[in-house]
C-alpha cells in the first residue's frame, strides 16, 4: 500500500475525487443512534446507565465528584498541569476578544436599536474518550463558555483520565459525568434526573456522537456537525521534513483524517513523499489515513493551488503567506512555515474546535460568540414613528399586509 498518492492538479477527475466528502453516517449508525436517543429521551437515567455499562464499560458512579477531580489533579504530573494552565491562559485571552459587545445605535431621531448580549444558561461539553485522552478539547470548549458568562458548564467523557480531570478543574467545569456516545448527547439535550438539560452542546466526537448531535439539533443547539479532521498545506518554501511531519501529525487523529499538500514544485512533492515513506508508522491510524485520504497535489500554477484548496475549504490551512490565507476559506489559517498546526491545537489560544467536511465555506470555528444569545431591543418615540411610519405603511401595503399598515396609521393619526 502506497504511503500517499501524488496527483496532478490539472487532473480534474482526481481532484473531484479528492474533494468529494464521505457519507455523513451509514444507515446502520444513523438507525442505532436514533434508537439510543429516543430511548434516553423516554427512560432517562435508566437508559443512560444501561448504555454506559454496555458500551463504555461503566462501573463507577455516573457523576464524578469534586474529590475525584482533585485526586486527578494531584496525580497529573506538575509539568502537564503547568502546560494546561498556560494553554488555558491563552484560550481565555483570545475568547475575551471574541465575545460580542453590546451597543446602542440612533438609526434616525426617535428610533433606537440596541444589541443585547446574554450568556446561555447551561452548556454541555463533549470530551472524547477514545485512543487518547483529550484534555485540550475540554479546555477549548469549557473556557470560552466560562468567558462568555455561561451560568453552568457541564462536561461528559466516557473514560476521563486524570489529565482530563485536571483540565476540568482548570477550565472551571461545574459538573462532570462519566458517560459518552449518543447516550451522553441525548441526556444533555433532553435532561435526565442526574444529567441536566443544556441549551447547547459543543465538542468533537466519533460518528455516533456527530450523528446524535445532528439528530437532537432541532431541540438543542449544537456547535456543528464534525467529521474527520483535515489539513491542507500550500507551500513552495517549507522544508519537506516539516511538511511531512505536519501531514503525519494530522493523520494520527483518525483513520479517516485527511492530509493534503499542494505545491507547484514537483521536486518538493517528491521529497515530501520520500520523507513520509521513511517516517510513516508501520501501522496505525496515520498510515491508514494517508493511504486512503492523503494526497500530494502538484498544481500547474499558484492560482490553481489556491483554487483547489478553496474548493476543499479545509478545517486547517497551512500556507506560506497572507495572500493565500485571504483567498482560501478555512476553519483556521496558519501562516508561515513556523506556524505549525499542532501549536494551534494546544497553545496559541485560537480554538481547535473547527468546521470540517467543507463546512468552512459558511462558518468559522468555535468561539466565545457561540455561547451567547445576541438579540435586539428597539425603541421608538412618537416623533420617530411619524418619521419612519410612511416607509412602513408603503412596504406593508406593497406586500399586501394591510393590517400591518393599519397598525401604524392608528398610532400616527
Amino acid at each position: 500500500m502506497a504511503a500517499v498518492k501524488i496527483i496532478n492538479g490539472a487532473d480534474d477527475r482526481a481532484i473531484q475525487q479528492l474533494i468529494a466528502q464521505p457519507a455523513r453516517a451509514s444507515a446502520s449508525i444513523a438507525s442505532r443512534v436514533s434508537r439510543i436517543v429516543v430511548d434516553v429521551r423516554r427512560r432517562g437515567d435508566r437508559a443512560v446507565l444501561e448504555y454506559a455499562r454496555e458500551l463504555d464499560g461503566l462501573t463507577a458512579a455516573l457523576e464524578i465528584g469534586r474529590d475525584e477531580i482533585e485526586a486527578g489533579v494531584r496525580s497529573t504530573p506538575p509539568n502537564v498541569r503547568r502546560a494546561l494552565r498556560d494553554a488555558a491562559i491563552h484560550i481565555r485571552k483570545v475568547a475575551r476578544a471574541q465575545k460580542p459587545r453590546p451597543w446602542s445605535l440612533l438609526v434616525v431621531p426617535g428610533v433606537v436599536v440596541e444589541q443585547r448580549v446574554t450568556p446561555l444558561g447551561r452548556v454541555g461539553c463533549y470530551v472524547p474518550g477514545g485512543r487518547f485522552p483529550l484534555p485540550s478539547s475540554l479546555l477549548m470548549t469549557a473556557i470560552p463558555a466560562r468567558v462568555a458568562g455561561v451560568g453552568e458548564v457541564i462536561a461528559v467523557c466516557p473514560r476521563p483520565e486524570p489529565v482530563v480531570l485536571a483540565a476540568a478543574a482548570e477550565a472551571g467545569v461545574d459538573r462532570l459525568f462519566r458517560v459518552g456516545g449518543a447516550q451522553a448527547i441525548a441526556a444533555m439535550a433532553y435532561g435526565t434526573d442526574t444529567i441536566p438539560r443544556v441549551d447547547k452542546i459543543v465538542g468533537p466526537g466519533n460518528r455516533y456522537v456527530a450523528e446524535a448531535k445532528a439528530l437532537v439539533a432541532q431541540d438543542c443547539a449544537i456547535d456543528f456537525y464534525a467529521g474527520p479532521s483535515e489539513i491542507v498545506i500550500i507551500s513552495n518554501a517549507a522544508p519537506a521534513a516539516w511538511i511531512a511531519a505536519d501531514m503525519i501529525a494530522q493523520a494520527e487523529h483518525d483513520p479517516e483524517a485527511r492530509a493534503i499538500f499542494i505545491t507547484t514544485r514537483p521536486l518538493l512533492a517528491t521529497a515530501v513523499l520520500r520523507v513520509i515513506e521513511q517516517r510513516m508508522p508501520v501501522r496505525g491510524p496515520a498510515r491508514t489515513a494517508l493511504a486512503a485520504r492523503g494526497a500530494l497535489v502538484v498544481a500547474t500554477s499558484r492560482e490553481e493551488a489556491v483554487s483547489i484548496a478553496d474548493r476543499l475549504s479545509p478545517e486547517h490551512l497551512v500556507c506560506d503567506d497572507d495572500a493565500v490565507a485571504a483567498q482560501v476559506r478555512a476553519g483556521t489559517a496558519l501562516v508561515g512555515i513556523w506556524t505549525a498546526q499542532a501549536a494551534g491545537d494546544y497553545a496559541t489560544g485560537s480554538n481547535h474546535v473547527l468546521p470540517t467536511s467543507g463546512a468552512a465555506r459558511f462558518r468559522g470555528g468555535l468561539s466565545a460568540a457561540d455561547f451567547v444569545r445576541v438579540s435586539s431591543v428597539q425603541r421608538i418615540t412618537p416623533a420617530g414613528l411619524r418619521r419612519i411610519g410612511p416607509t412602513v405603511i408603503t412596504l406593508a401595503e406593497a406586500e399586501g399586509l394591510t393590517a400591518h399598515a393599519d397598525s401604524i396609521r392608528e398610532r400616527i393619526r
